[in-house]
């Protein structure tokens, strides 16, 4: 097994993990059981997650959701590797969570992922902020955060579509890998699209089913959450860090980080002394 999990935090129900996989193409798939609920955030890297819920492929900003008992299978036959933030709670502590969530009544996942959804992208940021400054107090809040959001946003995931094929999952990671490398720099629809031989329009079309985003959102997102791990972590001035993640105008990095995170940068980065 090519996979090395890092324990970052631990309580009574619940425990945070940081799980590196260095599994390559051509590796042969692993399968697993999962223990406990499962809510691992994808911080890096794309793979299949095959469970009886279903087959996806995850890219970082996703959620990987599993339920206790359920056999699932991770594939990397479409890239190296990834990294994850990796959450898990007994049933009892999640029966409790959902007990103070008056329109969330199911205690289970029905669907293999969540797609990387605006509402947790702060929440996200500070778990990864969290896990580069080894700051291991903080994930009992963060732990009880993410369960809570995640059990919320799982209620509100409409029947899921008919899966995209292995070739578009492919497509899609190959895409994902280039963003990943390149988010600093502009990326255009045409360059991304011919970097998988397709045409601009299917593979619009083939990114937003199989990341849940546009490639441009996932662009934007990427240079967002990059932005503010650093915010969080480090006293670097916001213009230097809007400017390393690829926004050429400090005005157009206030107005898309307060719209994707719901604070300015020195709102959201204050948040963080106040904390210390």
């Amino acid at each position: 097994m090519a996979t090395a999990q890092k324990t970052l935090a631990s309580g009574h129900g619940w425990q945070v993990s940081d799980v590196v996989c260095t599994a390559i193409a051509g590796d042969k798939p692993f399968e697993e059981e999962h223990c406990s609920f499962c809510v691992a955030a994808v911080t890096r890297g794309a793979f299949r997650y095959c469970t009886r819920q279903g087959t996806a492929m995850l890219a970082p900003g996703a959620i990987l959701l599993g339920n206790p008992g359920a056999c699932y299978e991770c594939g990397h036959e479409h890239g190296a590797g990834d990294r994850c933030l990796s959450f898990h709670f007994s049933p009892a502590y999640l029966e409790r969570v959902l007990a103070d969530l008056p329109d969330v009544k199911r205690l289970g996942f029905t669907h293999p992922r969540l797609p990387p959804l605006p509402a947790l992208a702060p929440l996200l940021a500070e778990a990864e902020a969290a896990r580069e400054a080894g700051d291991g107090e903080a994930f009992e809040e963060l732990g009880l955060r993410m369960a809570g959001a995640v059990a919320t946003a799982a209620a509100d995931t409409s029947t899921p579509s008919r899966a995209p094929s292995r070739r578009d999952q492919k497509r899609v990671a190959e895409a994902v890998r280039l963003i990943e490398l390149n988010a600093d720099r502009p990326l255009s629809l045409t360059k991304l699209a011919a970097g998988t031989a397709t045409s601009p329009f299917h593979f619009l079309r083939t990114f937003r089913q199989v990341a849940g985003m546009t490639p441009y959102q996932f662009l934007l997102r990427t240079r967002l959450h990059r932005a503010a791990v650093r915010l969080r972590s480090s006293g670097a001035a916001i213009s230097t860090i809007a400017f390393d993640a690829g926004f050429n105008d400090l005005s157009t990095f206030n107005r898309r980080f307060r719209r994707e995170m719901g604070q300015a940068p020195g709102a959201y980065r204050a948040r963080r002394t106040r904390g210390r």
